[in-house]
């Protein structure tokens, strides 16, 4: 991984867009090559880099130092690899029924992570962040509603709702998913 000096990233976390500028130029390389090593698909790699440079962006003040950037980074890129796969073990994909679960096995893997990603993409802003936050950032649910400034009981719903929104979007139950809130 490129070497980040501890003073580029202090600029960075302190605000310096041209420090941040400067160490999100730095690291595409090393993670469209982590991308490539990881993701299963070839044709997600450019999403996971550009999601990956976002995540890094977003949550710029949580790297404790340099010398953690790169296992941070890997781990971001290898949850960005297998979302779907971490949204299905997570629950996101509680089949009510034998029916719904072998409608789902029909579908090819690679259409399916499509349908999951359009799933995502069609719902409302605040229902997208949190289930991004809960499954792809790992948060807890407190770490949750503190950062979207609502009760835990708001946010548990918002996840429940999100995941329910993503499962109908899947099986096609409910005018695709689309939600206009």
């Amino acid at each position: 991984m490129a070497r980040v000096s501890d003073d580029l990233l202090l600029a960075a976390q302190s605000g310096d867009r041209h420090a941040l500028t400067q160490l999100l130029v730095a690291l595409q390389p090393d993670i469209r090559r982590y991308a490539q090593r990881l993701c299963y698909r070839t044709s997600v790699i450019e999403d996971v880099v550009q999601e990956a440079l976002i995540v890094v962006y977003r949550r710029m003040g949580t790297i404790r130092s340099p010398a953690a950037l790169a296992g941070w980074l890997l781990t971001v890129i290898a949850r960005l690899c297998m979302l779907p796969a971490l949204m299905l073990m997570r629950g996101v994909e509680e089949l009510a029924s034998l029916e719904e679960s072998r409608e789902l096995a029909k579908v090819p893997p690679d259409e399916l992570r499509m349908d999951l990603v359009n799933a995502i993409e069609s719902l409302s802003p605040s229902h997208r962040e949190v289930l991004l936050l809960r499954d792809l950032e790992d948060l807890t649910i407190g770490e949750i509603a503190g950062r979207l400034g609502v009760t835990r009981e708001a946010a548990k719903s918002r996840l429940r709702r999100a995941r329910t929104l993503v499962r109908e979007y899947l099986l096609g139950t409910k005018d695709s998913g689309r939600e206009s809130t």
